[in-house]
């Protein structure tokens, strides 16, 4: 019985040093020194004002200014008071129609506002036709 609860011991000792050794491989030190330009992970509209702007470091990256970056407020989304927002299309990407034994389903790929293309999502063409006419002119 001693010699089991020891041979558990030294796989669970192993398993550790092996899952430190992974992480110790992707973890890299960040530093920062006053007046370094840096970018959140999570970017916050201007509403988010009175939020604390203290970050944990790990939320932050080292940023190179590029002039491309700048975002207009009137492009970001307006949050509800929930902090939640609605989700609106942009443009129909593909189409596709799924037959099945008695029918067939016509479905839309959508690129939503805020999203990028690989983000892009297959709905059901009739209900975005109903919600959102104005993509199918």
């Amino acid at each position: 019985m001693i010699e089991i609860v020891r041979q558990i011991r030294e796989r669970i000792k192993e398993d550790q040093d092996r899952q430190k050794s992974y992480a110790d491989v992707r973890r890299t030190d960040l530093q920062f020194e006053a007046r370094d330009k840096v970018f959140l992970k999570i970017g916050l509209p201007p509403s988010f004002g009175k939020v604390h702007n203290v970050f944990h470091v790990s939320q932050l990256r080292k940023y190179v200014f590029d002039p491309n970056h700048i975002i207009h407020q009137e492009e970001m989304m307006i949050l509800n008071p929930n902090l939640s927002y609605k989700e609106k299309p942009e443009a129909i990407l593909g189409r596709k129609v799924q037959e099945l034994r008695n029918k067939s389903i016509a479905s839309v790929k959508v690129r939503w506002r805020n999203h990028g293309v690989e983000e892009a999502t297959w709905e059901l063409e009739d209900k975005m036709r109903e919600k959102y006419p104005e993509l199918f002119e």
